[in-house]
């Protein structure tokens, strides 16, 4: 019920007025039963302009430190995430990927709209990392098409570290749902969830016009410097 008022009362006029989301391919989206919506995440904001320009409610897979920040910003943000329905997921060990993948399953199962950002983290400089595997391995065993998403100007408007996000205008594409009923009964596979996820990026990144890098964004976070990460520009779209 608050996801409702949150989106159509409180919160979604007021994003949409300010950011004038283009949306594009918006379709493509079913209007009804199980999918999962794949995106790259440049920004803290893809958490509120994705779901805001949708017309069905979409339940991410959220990092669970978002649940247990300290001070204001961390109880703000924890009943945020609450209210709206989102699930903590602990993103350490092979458990927490294995429980990752139960909890989106279990949302699949209702038949409800899946959100998922494959690269699992915020990209820290504006490129599409390497997706990781878990939205493979879900969009087989539950046997739901993929809809991929590209953020556009998210990066520009709320960098890693920026608290308030600069009011410009942002740009939301959806592609043409990926059928992977081919692989059927493959979501064991290390070859195929592997080619699965890798489609699923390229999708992301032919929408997004990002630079690609063939690394795990975590990887990288914990590679940077004391003096920070290398910044890259945006997309030219």
């Amino acid at each position: 019920m608050f996801y409702h008022v949150l989106k159509h009362v409180l919160l979604g006029p007021l994003l949409k007025l300010l950011f004038r989301p283009r949306v594009e391919g918006l379709e493509h989206v079913p209007e009804e039963g199980a999918a999962i919506v794949a995106g790259n995440h440049l920004s803290f904001s893809d958490h509120f302009l994705m779901p805001v320009v949708l017309s069905r409610r979409i339940t991410f897979l959220a990092k669970q430190e978002y649940f247990t920040g300290p001070g204001l910003k961390g109880r703000l943000t924890a009943a945020f995430f609450r209210s709206a329905g989102q699930i903590p997921v602990d993103r350490s060990g092979k458990e927490a990927g294995r429980a990752a993948i139960r909890e989106g399953l279990g949302v699949l199962g209702r038949g409800e709209l899946l959100g998922i950002y494959p690269e699992g983290t915020r990209s820290p400089d504006g490129r599409l990392y390497k997706g990781k595997v878990g939205v493979a391995v879900m969009a087989l065993r539950a046997g739901v098409k993929v809809v991929p998403c590209a953020m556009v100007g998210t990066f520009e408007i709320q960098p890693p570290g920026r608290v308030l996000p600069r009011i410009r205008r942002v740009t939301i594409r959806f592609g043409e749902p990926l059928d992977f009923s081919r692989f059927a009964g493959l979501a064991d596979e290390k070859a195929a969830v592997r080619a699965v996820t890798d489609e699923i990026m390229y999708e992301i990144l032919r929408l997004s016009g990002q630079e690609y890098v063939d690394e795990y964004a975590a990887k990288v976070k914990a590679a940077e410097t004391p003096e920070g990460p290398r910044k890259f520009p945006g997309p030219g779209r």
